[in-house]
C-alpha cells in the first residue's frame, strides 16, 4: 500500500513538469553556466575580480546592481552552481524575520549534513529592513550564509550602510545590441529550452529591432521573440518568417531604462557635454531625460548652476539666459519647455568657458574653513557702529580713521577709481581671470588695477 510520502514522490515529477511547461522563454533560457552568460565581460572575463572569486570559491557577500534584464538573478544562480552551494531565493520586501530564522536553521543543517554552504539571494535588497538585517548579519559574518543582493537602485543611496560595509559591490551593465542578438539566436536554435524544433526563419532586421528596442534588457527581447512566435503560429504548428514588421508589433514601444542611476548619469553626461562644448551631445542627453519623464525644472536648475560654474565671466550673459530659461520652464511646462531647455543648453555649450570665478570662491571658502578667520580691517568697518572709529561716517568720501591712523579712502574720489587701500589685510589672490571670451577684458582691467594699486601703496609708505 502506497504511503503519503510515496504518493508525493509519484506525483512530484508530474507537478514539476507542469510548472516547467508554463515557464516563459526568458526563464527557460536563463544561463546555467558562466559560459552561457552574455555580456558582463568587465566582471566575468578571465582575470577580472568576480571571475577570480568564483574560480577560487572565495565568494563573500555581494551586491549586484544595474538595469533590469542584465542578469542579476541569473548570475547569482550561476555562482551557486559554479561553487556547488545551495541556492535560496527570496524577495527582501516580503521575507520576514521568522522566515529568515528558518533559512538560517536550514543553512546550518545543510552545512552539518552535507558540508554545503548556502547562498541566500535577496532580490530588491534596498527594501531590506533593519530588523531583518539584524537577524541575518551575524550568520553572514560567520560565513554560515553567503548573501547576494540584487537591486536596480544605486546601492550607495538605497541599501543599508551595514550591508554595504560587509559586501563587495558589482555593477552589471545593459547588454550591447550584439549580446542581445546572441541571446536571441541561442533561443531560436536551442531545441531543449528554446524554439529549435520549430526551425524558425527570423530576419536580421527583426533581431535588430528587438536588440534596439529592448534597451539591453535580455528578458524583454526574449519575451518579444516569444510573443512573435506564439502569436503567429499556424494551425499546423508552423511559424511564418518573422520579419521586421512582426518584430515591431511584438515589442511595441521602446521603454527607456532610467531609474536613480539614469537620473544621475544622464544629468552628469549633459553637464560634461556642455562643459566640453558639444551642443549635439547636450541636447541628446536632455532629450533622453525628458523622454524618461525627468522633471524639466531639475534640468533647468542644473543649467543655471553650470552657467556660473563652467561659463562664468567668459560670457556674463550665460547666467542671465539660464535664469530666463528656468523662469520660462516654470511658467510654460512640458512639452514646450523642451524648446527653451534646448536653446539654453546649446547656447551654454557654444559659449566660451571659464571656471575662474568658481575656483575663486571655493579657494576663499577653503581658507575660511581651514585657517584663522581674518578680522575686518578697522577702516573697512561700518563707521556708524564701530566703537573704534572716530565718529560717524557715510562711507562715500568721509575719511574715517581707525585707532592706528588708517582711514577708508573713497574710490570714486581717486584718479582712475583705484586707491592703494588694503581691503583684506593679507596678500592673497583668489580670482585669476582667463583669456576666454569676455573674461579677457576683465583680466586686462584687473591687471591694470593691481599695478596701479601697488604703485599707490608704495607711494604711501
Amino acid at each position: 500500500m502506497a504511503t503519503a510520502s510515496d504518493n508525493t514522490d509519484l506525483w512530484g515529477g508530474i507537478r514539476q513538469q507542469a510548472r516547467k511547461g508554463v515557464e516563459p522563454l526568458a526563464v527557460r533560457m536563463r544561463p546555467r553556466t558562466l559560459e552561457e552568460v552574455s555580456g558582463q565581460g568587465h566582471l566575468l572575463d578571465p582575470g577580472k575580480l568576480l571571475r577570480r572569486m568564483i574560480d577560487a570559491d572565495a565568494i563573500t557577500s555581494l551586491i549586484l546592481h544595474g538595469p533590469p534584464g542584465t542578469g542579476k538573478t541569473t548570475l547569482a544562480e550561476v555562482i551557486a552552481n559554479a561553487t556547488n552551494r545551495r541556492f535560496v531565493r527570496e524577495n527582501a520586501a516580503s521575507v520576514g524575520v521568522k522566515r529568515i530564522r528558518e533559512l538560517i536553521d536550514d543553512a546550518d543543517r545543510a552545512l552539518s549534513d552535507t558540508g554545503r554552504r548556502t547562498i541566500l539571494f535577496l532580490d530588491e535588497i534596498h527594501r531590506f529592513t533593519k530588523s531583518q538585517q539584524d537577524v541575518l548579519l551575524g550568520d553572514v559574518e560567520r560565513g554560515l550564509i553567503t548573501l547576494i543582493g540584487a537591486t536596480t537602485e544605486n546601492p550607495l543611496f538605497s541599501v543599508n550602510s551595514a550591508l554595504i560595509s560587509r559586501s563587495t559591490l558589482f555593477r552589471l551593465e545593459s547588454l550591447s545590441d550584439r549580446d542581445v542578438i546572441a541571446v536571441l539566436r541561442r533561443a531560436i536554435a536551442d531545441e531543449e529550452r528554446g524554439f529549435g524544433s520549430l526551425n524558425l526563419d527570423v530576419s536580421d532586421g527583426a533581431l535588430k529591432v528587438w536588440a534596439v528596442k529592448s534597451e539591453g534588457d535580455a528578458r524583454r527581447a526574449l519575451t518579444a521573440l516569444e510573443v512573435a512566435v506564439v502569436s503567429s503560429k499556424r494551425d499546423d504548428g508552423s511559424v511564418p518568417r518573422i520579419g521586421k514588421q512582426l518584430a515591431e508589433d511584438s515589442i511595441q514601444e521602446k521603454v527607456a531604462v532610467y531609474g536613480d542611476d539614469g537620473h544621475y548619469d544622464a544629468i552628469s553626461a549633459m553637464i560634461k557635454s556642455i562643459r566640453g562644448s558639444d551642443p549635439d551631445a547636450a541636447v541628446y542627453w536632455i532629450a533622453r531625460m525628458l523622454d524618461a519623464g525627468e522633471d524639466p525644472r531639475f534640468v533647468a536648475r542644473r543649467l543655471a548652476i553650470l552657467a556660473s560654474e563652467d561659463v562664468g565671466n567668459a560670457d556674463p550673459r550665460a547666467v542671465v539666459i539660464a535664469q530666463s530659461c528656468w523662469d520660462l520652464v516654470e511658467r510654460i511646462g512640458m512639452p514646450e519647455a523642451r524648446i527653451t531647455l534646448g536653446q539654453c543648453a546649446t547656447y551654454l555649450a557654444c559659449a566660451p568657458k571659464s571656471n575662474a570665478a568658481y575656483r575663486a570662491i571655493d579657494a576663499a571658502l577653503a581658507d575660511v574653513k581651514s585657517g584663522r578667520v581674518l578680522p575686518v580691517p578697522l577702516h573697512l568697518r561700518d563707521p556708524n557702529t564701530s566703537p573704534l572709529s572716530n565718529g560717524p561716517g557715510d562711507g562715500r568720501g568721509r575719511r574715517v580713521r581707525d585707532a592706528e591712523g588708517e582711514h577708508y579712502e573713497y574710490s570714486h574720489n581717486a584718479e582712475g577709481k583705484v586707491t592703494g587701500q588694503d581691503y583684506l589685510g593679507v596678500e592673497k589672490r583668489y580670482y585669476e581671470p582667463t583669456e576666454e571670451g569676455a573674461e579677457r577684458v576683465l583680466k586686462e582691467r584687473l591687471e591694470q588695477v593691481r599695478k596701479l594699486r601697488e604703485r599707490r601703496r608704495r607711494g604711501q609708505e
